[in-house]
């Protein structure tokens, strides 16, 4: 072994004995979890179910700081000029990552290098919803309808690129059926517009869409995963209901720390979330959301993260989306 060699093997051995003795004090004060996502909200609930088990692990607070608006460019911010420790992290979703980097020209971050990704927190699939006097009775009915009459039928969401835009907008990118996006100010004004015939159909979770389709003002006709949903076994596929093979559309969110955090400190974290979201009165609440754990390595989620953005990149071309 050459002088070289030798010291950068020393400094390797180093920077691991640092890592290792940071990891089992961590943390050392009170950890802050910063949401885009305002107070109530599903994916806020589920992180402060998340926060609250952390706590009591790590024998500090663990604080959820809410900066919602701005498409989340005001949580990324405070998140960027907080700690690089470990004590400042961020709940992030998929549009953030995979959605936006290709609706906006210029963000005011990098997702793959602003973030290290330490665990996803939860998955839901979503349920194409029509009003209960619809007449589609199946994803193919929806479809044959809107190629007979291109451009005619709608569908909505809250805003521009959000997973039920782009998951509606994938819908036609694979049929190659014209549809209209029309954009709600909130989702239960959204989901109203369902159950009364404004709009022909829409993509809704169980959070989201539940309460109409409890209510019987709603009717799911498939659901957006390649299985069928425990909690709704007679819901088809959308490929069973008529629609194409291998359509899938998911939401998800993320907890992510700053770059270049000490390995043995990430693997901490994510193992102290993961044995968080493992446990039984954790999966019980989440299933209340229609949320379920999504239990991948830090590797097998940032190639995850890259096919989705391959995905969604292609979506925001063909549909001509655009943020700027």
């Amino acid at each position: 072994m050459n002088r070289k060699t030798f010291i950068a093997a020393l400094a390797a051995l180093a920077a691991g004995l640092t890592g290792a003795a940071q990891a089992q004090d961590f943390p050392t004060k009170a950890v802050r979890i910063v949401t885009p996502f305002p107070a109530g909200a599903g994916p806020e609930a589920v992180l402060r179910i998340l926060a609250e088990k952390l706590q009591k692990k790590w024998g500090k607070p663990v604080v959820v700081e809410n900066k919602p608006g701005g498409n989340g460019f005001i949580a990324i911010d405070s998140f960027k000029r907080g700690a690089t420790d470990g004590h400042d992290l961020i709940q992030l979703d998929n549009v953030h990552l995979v959605a936006y980097p290709h609706l906006f020209k210029k963000l005011p971050y990098d997702p793959g290098k602003d973030f290290e990704q330490l665990a996803p927190l939860f998955r839901t699939y979503f349920f194409v919803g029509v009003g209960a006097a619809s007449t589609y009775k199946t994803v193919g009915d929806i479809l044959a309808d809107a190629k007979a009459h291109p451009g005619k039928l709608n569908y909505g969401s809250w805003s521009v690129g959000n997973p039920v835009h782009l998951g509606s907008a994938l819908l036609e990118a694979m049929t190659g059926a014209e549809m209209q996006h029309v954009i709600y100010k909130e989702t239960s004004m959204l989901y109203t517009g369902v159950a009364n015939g404004e709009l022909n159909f829409s993509l809704g979770s169980l959070a989201t869409a539940g309460p109409l389709q409890k209510s019987g003002k709603i009717k799911f006709i498939a659901v957006t995963a390649p299985k069928r949903h425990p909690a709704f076994p007679d819901v088809p596929t959308v490929a069973e209901s008529g629609g194409p093979a291998g359509y899938e559309v998911t939401g998800w969110t993320t907890i992510a720390a700053p770059p270049g955090l000490p390995k043995a400190v990430a693997d901490k974290i994510q193992k102290d979330i993961e044995a968080a979201l493992a446990e039984p009165d954790v999966k019980d609440r989440f299933a209340t959301f229609g949320y379920e754990p999504f239990p991948v390595t830090r590797e097998q989620f940032r190639s995850y993260i890259g096919a989705e953005s391959a995905k969604y990149a292609d979506v925001v071309r063909r549909a001509k989306a655009s943020l700027d």
